[in-house]
């Protein structure tokens, strides 16, 4: 049988994962634990411990042969089981195969210009995500990673070949200020930088921006003389998005939001750094 992955959930219609009018698959797990993180549910994988099955006022949760199982028709999305589950996990995970999530695709195939896959971390799952983007292009969809670039692309040339693009998360340039947003080392973040400009394929970079977290100003500095070679090149567009405090864990949702004349500043320290495709949410 195809071997069958974590699926978090699937927004049929999204404008805000790609050009477009896409369809963005979720994908459960991640590498790194970003303090700032948006979609804290979907970092660590359900051990199904089950303290969430009977917590669940809607009853769309069941253990099955030490299993815990999902009714989606049943959920309320009410957040019950993420806020008791001693991991801060998500249960409400489909396992499935390519097959099986480019059929919920293919329902909108007429209203859609392409897929993207985000996580948690998509490419934890190169077996999954060569095959699916395989049946997207065929249907001709434009396909793109959201990634936060933490595994080395170069050895998936099979996800490269059918991926149109990577949106890939630059969270800081400095390392150690890296270490301290994710617990982890950026080195292969940077690498992979190289590696999507070098094969046209770098579709956007991001930085989420936390005033008190984040050296901003050294991060896009730090990243233009990186990427130097290929920006003279062809333009490289860099997203700048603001800390929001939506869906952020308790602990850190102490750190201010930073303001319209920030972003600004930031934008125009973009500008002078020499990208010339700045967009700031």
């Amino acid at each position: 049988m195809p071997r069958k992955f974590p699926v978090n959930q699937i927004i049929p219609f999204s404008c805000v994962d790609g050009p477009g009018n896409r369809t963005a698959v979720f994908l459960q797990g991640c590498n790194i634990d970003c303090r700032y993180c948006h979609n804290p549910e979907t970092r660590n994988l359900c051990v199904h411990c089950g303290a969430c099955v009977e917590k669940c006022p809607a009853q769309a949760l069941y253990l099955q042969d030490g299993q815990i199982k999902f009714r989606p028709e049943a959920c309320v999305r009410c957040d019950t089981c993420i806020h008791v589950c001693p991991r801060g996990a998500s249960p409400r995970i489909r396992e499935m195969d390519a097959a099986e999530i480019f059929a919920e695709i293919r329902k909108y195939v007429p209203y859609i210009r392409g897929v993207t896959v985000s996580g948690g971390e998509c490419t934890l799952y190169p077996e999954l995500l060569a095959p699916l983007f395989t049946l997207c292009r065929e249907a001709g969809l434009h396909t793109l990673l959201d990634s936060n670039g933490m595994v080395p692309y170069a050895s998936m040339p099979e996800v490269m070949a059918v991926t149109d693009g990577v949106m890939l998360d630059i969270k800081a340039y400095d390392p150690a200020v890296h270490r301290r947003v994710t617990g982890a080392d950026n080195r292969q973040v940077l690498q992979n930088a190289a590696y999507l400009a070098d094969a046209g394929k770098l579709e956007e970079i991001r930085t989420v921006i936390v005033p008190g977290l984040t050296d901003d100003a050294a991060t896009i500095q730090g990243i233009a003389n990186f990427l130097r070679p290929h920006m003279d090149i062809a333009a490289l567009r860099y997203k700048l998005i603001a800390f929001r405090r939506n869906g952020v864990r308790e602990a850190y949702r102490h750190y201010p939001q930073p303001d319209s004349a920030h972003m600004e500043a930031l934008r125009q320290c973009a500008w002078r750094a020499g990208f010339r495709q700045i967009v700031v949410t």
